[in-house]
């Protein structure tokens, strides 16, 4: 059997979790991961976009990726993004997840400076080589991160032994092809996951393994049927799915909130799981925001009842 099979279908950013106070809360934490369980999504994706990852210091995404491995505990796949704007801390971080056992780590490239493809490798190399027995997801968010996964940048990280995957948030589809190709023409496997939730569908059909996306959390169970439909080969009804998901996300979008802080509050609304909010200077619900979040809840209940 494929070691990455692991790695292959419906895989859920993890949403930052916060008490009253806005710090990070291990029980809210925990409390996320076993909803995951129970959904029976393959695994979570922590401490990235969706997990505020930049806002928070490298004490408390250890006390995440602690939490959510206390209760993952192998039943779901986990790869801890571990990536900070230095080597220094994004190597303790990679040494402290191989330490609880994830699966993979993943990492963006450093933000701000515009560094060269060389240093970019070699901050992903020694991040890399603080978990030596671990596998390593390239993270590509150009629009975010400012720097594009080339084919260049791609070529020399395959040199890496550990790198099994990208997670990519580019918004061709024709980046999966191109990584896909070049990732299986260099190692015998390769998974590529698709990035915007918006085009699943697309980045299936154009050779993604599966995804990793931040509205799957509010929806787990449509982005599990999807997958089902694609696998299928029932293009018409994955369509067709994809369009209603995407009028939830655009719903999601069209408050003056963050998309996380909507999310957070559709979690609450639907499945009564709170989260919390977001970290400034991320955009909190306020009372005018909550209608959008309502709808998007609404939508998401119709939308179960219409295809599960």
């Amino acid at each position: 059997m494929s070691t990455l099979k692991k790695y292959q279908g419906i895989i859920p950013a993890f949403y930052a979790c916060y008490d009253k106070e806005g710090n990070v809360s291990p029980d809210r934490v925990q409390a996320l991961t076993q909803y995951f369980i129970d959904k029976g999504v393959k695994g979570v994706y922590v401490n990235g976009s969706s997990g505020e990852c930049i806002y928070q210091s490298v004490e408390e995404r250890k006390s995440v990726i602690e939490n959510v491995m206390a209760v993952a505990k192998g039943k779901l796949t986990v790869i801890n993004h571990v990536a900070c704007n230095n080597t220094r801390d994004s190597v303790e971080l990679a040494r402290h997840s191989e330490s609880l056992g994830v699966d993979a780590i993943a990492a963006i490239p450093p933000i701000y400076f515009h560094l060269p493809e060389h240093s970019i490798v070699a901050y992903w190399n020694a991040i890399s080589d603080a978990a030596p027995h671990t596998d390593f997801v390239i993270y590509n968010i150009p629009q975010l991160a400012g720097t594009a996964l080339t084919m260049s940048l791609f070529s020399e990280m395959m040199k890496n032994s550990r790198v099994v995957a990208v997670k990519n948030s580019s918004m061709p589809t024709q980046d999966i092809q191109l990584f896909k190709s070049a990732g299986k023409a260099a190692k015998e496997e390769f998974v590529v996951f698709n990035g915007p939730d918006e085009q699943f569908v697309a980045g299936r059909a154009m050779g993604a393994d599966g995804g990793i996306g931040g509205t799957y959390g509010v929806m787990p169970e449509l982005f599990l049927k999807l997958n089902e439909w694609i696998e299928a080969g029932q293009r018409e009804k994955a369509i067709a799915l994809q369009y209603d998901i995407n009028e939830i996300i655009y719903k999601m979008c069209s408050s003056r909130a963050n998309l996380y802080a909507i999310a957070k509050e559709v979690l609450l609304i639907n499945e009564n799981l709170n989260l919390g909010g977001v970290r400034l200077p991320l955009e909190n619900i306020q009372e005018a925001d909550r209608c959008v979040a309502q709808e998007a809840a609404d939508m998401i209940k119709r939308a179960k009842k219409k295809y599960l």
